[in-house]
C-alpha cells in the first residue's frame, strides 16, 4: 500500500445527494471513484450475474439458492460459491474483497457498500455520513427519473434508507447513520454542493496532509 494513498467513503440518505457529492469530490481530488462498479467488480469475482448481484445489492441478507442467472450464460465457478448456489455472506466477501483491494491500490472515493466498516483498518481512510432532511431529500428524488410524485419520492425514501439501513446493521457492528459511526455527517442541504465537497477536502487535507 502507498503511504500516500487515502480513501473517502460516503455513506448516504436518500436523496441526500451522496453520490452527486462523491463524483464531484474524485473530480477535484482527480481519485477514482466508485459505487455501481464495486457490484459488476464483485459479481466477476463471485461467478455470477452483474443483474442479480444489482438485485440484492445494499439489501437486507436472505439466503440466496440456485439463482444464478443461467439465461445470461454464467455459471458460478469459483471458491465463493462451488456449486450452483451462493450466500449472502459470500456474495458480501466478494465485494469486501473488491473494496479492500481497490483501497489497497490507489486513493479513492467509494459511495455505500459499507465501505467504512470493511475498511476500518484502513490507516488513511475517511468515513463521511450525508443527510439530508426528508422534505429536502423528496424534493430532489422528484426531479430524477420518472419524476415521481411527492408521495412516492417519500415511500421510495422511507424504504431505501431502511434496506441500507438493515443491510449495514446487519454486516457490522455499527448503526448505520449514528454519527459515531463516521467521521464526519454532513447535512447536504445547508450550502451548495461544491461548497460542501470543500468542506470535506479540507477535513482529508489536513487530517492526511494530502497536497491535492
Amino acid at each position: 500500500m502507498d503511504e500516500k494513498n487515502f480513501v473517502i467513503t460516503i455513506a448516504r440518505l436518500f436523496g441526500s445527494c451522496g453520490r452527486e457529492l462523491g463524483k464531484l469530490l474524485a473530480s477535484k481530488l482527480g481519485i477514482a471513484y466508485y459505487d455501481k462498479e464495486l457490484r459488476w467488480e464483485a459479481a466477476k469475482s463471485a461467478g455470477v450475474s452483474p443483474e442479480f448481484f444489482e438485485k440484492y445489492d445494499e439489501k437486507f441478507p436472505r439466503f440466496l439458492s440456485g439463482m444464478f442467472s443461467f439465461a445470461m450464460g454464467y455459471q458460478p465457478y469459483n471458491f465463493y460459491s462451488g456449486s450452483t448456489s451462493i450466500s449472502d455472506d459470500n456474495l458480501y466477501r466478494a465485494q469486501s474483497d473488491f473494496i479492500n483491494k481497490i483501497a489497497a491500490g490507489h486513493s479513492c472515493v467509494i459511495v455505500g457498500r459499507s465501505a467504512d466498516y470493511i475498511l476500518r483498518d484502513h490507516p488513511r481512510c475517511v468515513n463521511i455520513f450525508v443527510h439530508a432532511p426528508m422534505d429536502e431529500c423528496v424534493k430532489r428524488i422528484m426531479t430524477r427519473g420518472d419524476k415521481p410524485t411527492k408521495e412516492q419520492a417519500r415511500a421510495m425514501a422511507e424504504k431505501t434508507n431502511k434496506l441500507r439501513a438493515n443491510f449495514y446493521n446487519f454486516y457490522t457492528d455499527k448503526t448505520w447513520g449514528d454519527a459515531k459511526t463516521y467521521d464526519l455527517t454532513i447535512d447536504s442541504s445547508l450550502m451548495p454542493m461544491d461548497d460542501v465537497a470543500e468542506v470535506i477536502m479540507d477535513y482529508v487535507r489536513r487530517r492526511f496532509d494530502v497536497n491535492r
